[in-house]
């Protein structure tokens, strides 16, 4: 099974506002960056949008080690926060709707394709392909900004 690396990012100017995502996929030395935006959106969902946009790229089943400093995707995953919330509905615990249940069921499809780790690190503090991803998603929103 091969082994792919996945860097991502989400950044948003207001929230909501304009917002970017970006991901790298490393397989060996091969390397990949993806990106986007939108408009009207907020931080969180351009984060788990930068995971599944990497995911999505991958065409067989992969160990996946993936790296971001989003601790809403990692503990919602990790904690089994977004498993639970699908079993019940698209509910939390307190019985009001989770946040941004489209792109949480669409992570988890994904996920089960492949063997997923994921791997917190803190933003802003040095870790290059963080801070290149912080870079892209910043550019995507800063272009969305200029044509409003």
């Amino acid at each position: 099974m091969k082994r792919v690396e996945l860097f991502t990012d989400g950044a948003c100017s207001g929230n909501p506002g304009a917002g970017g995502w970006a991901a790298i996929l490393r397989y060996g030395t091969r390397e990949k960056e993806l990106c986007g935006g939108d408009a009207n959106t907020t931080n969180n969902r351009m984060e788990l949008t930068a995971v599944i946009q990497g995911l999505a790229t991958l065409n067989e089943k992969c160990e996946v080690h993936i790296t971001t400093d989003s601790q809403y995707v990692v503990n919602g995953i990790e904690k089994g926060w977004a498993a639970s919330w699908k079993r019940n509905g698209w509910r939390k615990a307190d019985k009001k709707p989770a946040l941004n249940a489209d792109l949480w069921d669409k992570l988890l499809s994904l996920i089960a394709l492949h063997e997923v780790t994921f791997h917190w690190v803190h933003g802003h503090q040095g870790h290059p392909e963080n801070e290149r991803c912080d870079t892209l998603a910043v550019a995507q929103y800063q272009q969305i900004k200029s044509t409003q």
